[in-house]
């Protein structure tokens, strides 16, 4: 049902480029503005792993250097029937994590230092699952395609405003200027809709990646505590990364709001509950994740 809803989102966005991309800058402005944003979020795409992790300070950690934590992902990533992804670890004492990367042959968890000092190791199972789901599922792909869509919409809209659009296009010069504003207002409210199905996506995966849709509820509500009461300083500097947390990380946000990049965290849990009440989620026939504590 997820995917399916993706599906109508993107086909819903890429419509409506079509439509303003036609009434505001033809069909000639409409290609050269999806070349400019496609040419962008190539970049991104290729490069935006190493960006973010060097701006949130990760640093990488191995079976040496964290070997609890390592093993725990590695083994997660062979349940999952996925190659293992880099593992980072991020100093700040705000609970959360992330994951990046292009495909799965190219992808990187990372977690804060707080996360590991107030999760048990199977609610730590659960939140690096839902990561692993979220490279399973080529959500940063979703994400890629979703994002140049929406910022060809804005160049188009930028065109208009300052170029004043099609001379003779049917909708007049109001017409025109209304189409500008709310168009990328539409398109980002189609974005922000996407990234939060995406979450109940990853929650789900994650959960049968784990074996234990519980573990994961529970992680969710120290988390969403967590992240209410300590502050991420990079993330308020860079509120555009926030969609990258399973919870956001961000203090003024209204969850579940239009403009929210994270479902409702209750909701979220909700959903967890009831799958859990439908039976063991173990793939493959599997258990859960071995508890041992807590991973230092």
């Amino acid at each position: 049902m997820n995917t399916f809803r993706v599906g109508l989102l993107l086909a819903a966005l890429t419509a409506l480029f079509m439509t303003v991309g036609f009434l505001l800058g033809g069909e000639g402005g409409m290609i050269m503005a999806l070349g400019v944003a496609v040419a962008m979020n190539f970049f991104a795409y290729w490069n935006a792993d190493t960006m973010v992790l060097r701006m949130y300070g990760a640093r990488q950690v191995d079976r040496a250097t964290a070997p609890e934590f390592y093993r725990l992902v590695e083994q997660l990533a062979h349940r999952a029937g996925m190659p293992v992804p880099k593992v980072y670890l991020i100093e700040t004492d705000q609970p959360n994590a992330f994951a990046t990367g292009r495909n799965p042959e190219n992808a990187a968890v990372a977690a804060t230092t707080g996360i590991l000092r107030i999760l048990s190791r199977d609610e730590l199972a659960g939140v690096m699952a839902h990561e692993l789901a979220h490279i399973k599922n080529r959500d940063t792909l979703v994400m890629t395609i979703t994002a140049t869509i929406a910022g060809a919409i804005g160049m188009l809209a930028n065109f208009a405003l300052f170029f004043g659009g099609r001379r003779d296009s049917p909708l007049g010069i109001v017409g025109v200027l209304a189409v500008a504003i709310l168009a990328p207002l539409t398109a980002t409210l189609v974005q922000l809709a996407i990234s939060r199905t995406r979450e109940y996506g990853a929650d789900a995966g994650g959960a049968e990646i784990c074996g234990d849709p519980m573990a994961l509820a529970s992680a969710l509500g120290k988390l969403e505590s967590g992240a209410r009461r300590i502050d991420n300083n990079v993330a308020e500097s860079n509120p555009a990364t926030a969609h990258l947390f399973i919870v956001n990380p961000l203090h003024a946000h209204a969850a579940d709001s239009l403009f929210s990049t994270h479902p409702n965290t209750a909701n979220r849990i909700a959903k967890l509950q009831q799958m859990a009440g439908q039976g063991p989620m173990p793939p493959s026939g599997r258990g859960s994740v071995p508890s041992s504590g807590r991973v230092a």
